[in-house]
This record gives C-alpha cells, structure tokens and sequence, in this order.
C-alpha cells in the first residue's frame, strides 16, 4: 500500500484514499453549511435542490428515482421546500396531471451562495498543492467522473457529465 505521498497501488489502495478524501470533503461542506447561519438547508433539501438545478422541471416521480425515495416522502418533502421558499410546482405542458419542480429565485441564491463558499474552501486546500499535483487531481477527478457513468475517459479531455454543473 503507497504511504504518505506515495500514489495508491491498487484499485483497493485508491478506493481507501477517496474514502479518506470524501470523509474530509464531508467536514469541509459542513463548514460551508454553517456558514450559511441559521438559513441553512437540511442536507436532504439540499439534495433535491442540487438535483432540481441540474434537472430543471423534474417532475416529483422522477424526483424520487433519482433520491431513491417513497413517492409520498418526496411529495412530503418538496412541500416543506415550497412552504420555506425554495422551489416552486408547475403544472406541465406534456401532461396536466403533472407538476414540474423548479428552484425558486431564493433557491437559486441560496445554492449559489453554497457552492461559492465551499468552491473558496477547497480553492484554499488546492492552492497549496503543487502544480502536478493539482493535474493530477483533476486528470483523477475526470476519470473519476466518466467511471462512475459507465465511459472511459480519454487522458487530457475535459469531463462535462453530471458531475459538472453548467457554468
């Protein structure tokens, strides 16, 4: 097994280190959400938020395929986001007994906020790293990302997926 500074050896070795990363990340974006003060967004909202964002007019059953939720927690759900101002229900142009979900401007805001201070979290950590460092980083994310949707990734390739948000 590679020790500190070594690369992983294995698929195993690599596995165990993102473990380990995740597991910062996770304390890193708490900090980001505390910092949101007492507005902040329960973690499950904020799933649906990220979601809602990437999938615009989403409608509640798709909504819960992708959560892997009960149709009725999600309703539950999105009504609380609704009654706090976070996403709004319209009724759908392909079918009238649908409703499509969308963030509201607050919404919006909110998320933005979010992200723009975990982004400056992490652009701290990453801006001490070497310069190979930081290449190697995002070549690893990017194969990470186009492995974890089932493609191969082509070295030196930018990644747009589902892991990357539009600008």
């Amino acid at each position: 097994m590679g020790g500190k500074g070594t690369p992983p050896a294995s698929s195993q070795d690599a596995a165990r280190a993102g473990s380990g990363l995740i597991e910062l990340l996770e304390l890193l974006w708490e900090r980001g959400r505390d910092a949101m003060g007492p507005s902040s967004v329960p973690p499950s909202q904020l799933r649906v938020m990220y979601v809602l964002d990437r999938d615009e007019g989403i409608n509640l059953r798709m909504l819960g395929e992708v959560l892997g939720a009960a149709p009725s927690a999600v309703s539950r759900l999105c009504d609380r986001m609704q009654a706090a101002g976070l996403v709004e229900r319209h009724p759908s142009a392909a079918s009238r007994r649908e409703l499509e979900l969308r963030l509201t401007g607050r919404g919006r805001t909110y998320l933005a906020d979010l992200r723009a201070h975990r982004e400056n979290l992490l652009l701290t950590t990453i801006a001490a790293m070497t310069p190979s460092a930081r290449e190697a980083l995002a070549e690893g994310l990017a194969g990470f990302a186009e492995a974890a949707e089932g493609r191969d990734h082509t070295p030196g390739r930018p990644v747009r997926s589902l892991w990357t948000r539009s600008a």
